[in-house]
């Protein structure tokens, strides 16, 4: 009987564990990224989802809107103050509406199959109706030195970088630990027919004498330790230029909203009352009339776009994060 052993060099089985460690929270890090991704890709297609169904009610509304305008200008035109192509233009406006409703329905059933998919439901699945845009965070905690460190710190991809370069330092410090021999320790019964009545006691001792082998090994560490810290760093260069650039594109949709709904859409609405006043007062012809009511249409689609923008922009924030803020 033999019983045998192996007893490496000071260091090199601590060595193997944190290494075994380091690359579970690499493996933890790359899931977390994988998780992150299919979590923004279900916020922009639910925010789009959200601008659809608001641009659906929307277009019924505007159509509502041209029906008044139809009867406003069948009035005139019977009591002879106006032609008869107003009424025909207003039909032509609410003709293109209802084709433009047909496309916005086919476009959200799409869209909530996608939704579904991301979601492992069956396509057909229904959905309930999205509701109101989810409230934007403070513009405090948006601060972009506040940012970059957060992502520094917290970013799925950055985490995994980071575990994958410690695994690579440790991996060279072991290597470089293979110049040391490693021992394997070993005790032998020696039987005598039925009783054991002597031991011997084995120590063996493995010299690392291939010291071509053990250099291009330790070359190999260094060339991944440097390939490592290379990635960790275009990382880090490439999730800082995401962040910036999507942090400006927020901030751009929200200006552009607040400026939308503060100044664009009470000056359109103002605009339609008072062509709509002078349509009544034969003061302005049905064409003005049609034209402010179409801006007040592109106003309020502008507002919804920026709307819808803005929490697409902050999905791509929070994945860049890692977390919701």
């Amino acid at each position: 009987y033999l019983v045998m052993q192996d007893l490496p060099w000071l260091g090199k089985r601590d060595l193997k564990r944190e290494i075994a460690e380091l690359d579970a929270r690499g493996a933890e890090g790359r899931a977390t990224v994988t998780w992150t991704e299919l979590a923004t890709r279900i916020k922009i297609a639910h925010a789009q989802l959200q601008y659809l169904h608001r641009s659906e009610q929307l277009t019924r509304e505007i159509l509502d809107l041209m029906l008044r305008l139809e009867k406003i200008a069948q009035v005139r035109y019977a009591g002879g103050l106006a032609a008869q192509q107003d009424v025909i233009r207003a039909q032509v406006e609410q003709t293109g509406m209802r084709g433009e409703l047909i496309a916005l329905d086919a476009e959200s059933r799409q869209l909530q199959a996608r939704l579904n998919a991301l979601l492992a439901r069956p396509a057909a699945a229904p959905l309930d109706p999205p509701g109101m845009f989810r409230p934007l965070p403070a513009p405090a905690s948006l601060e972009p030195a506040a940012l970059e460190d957060r992502v520094r710190s917290r970013n799925p991809q950055l985490f995994a970088d980071e575990a994958r370069l410690r695994s690579a330092e440790k991996t060279r410090e072991l290597t470089y630990k293979n110049r040391y021999p490693d021992f394997t320790l070993g005790v032998s019964p020696i039987q005598y027919q039925g009783s054991v009545k002597e031991w011997e006691l084995m120590l063996e001792l493995n010299l690392p004498l291939q010291q071509g082998t053990r250099r291009a090994q330790e070359r190999e560490a260094e060339a991944m330790l440097s390939a490592a810290r290379s990635r960790r760093d275009a990382t880090a260069n490439q999730v800082l230029g995401e962040l910036s650039g999507t942090l400006s594109a927020f901030n751009a949709a929200r200006r552009t909203e607040t400026l939308t709904t503060s100044s664009l859409l009470p000056q359109t609405e103002l605009a339609f009352r008072a062509a709509l006043a002078g349509y009544e007062n034969g003061k302005v012809d049905f064409a003005t009339l049609l034209d402010a009511q179409r801006q007040i249409r592109l106003a309020r689609q502008a507002s919804l776009k920026a709307q819808a923008e803005a929490r697409m922009n902050l999905a791509e924030i929070e994945r860049i994060l890692g977390e919701d803020l």
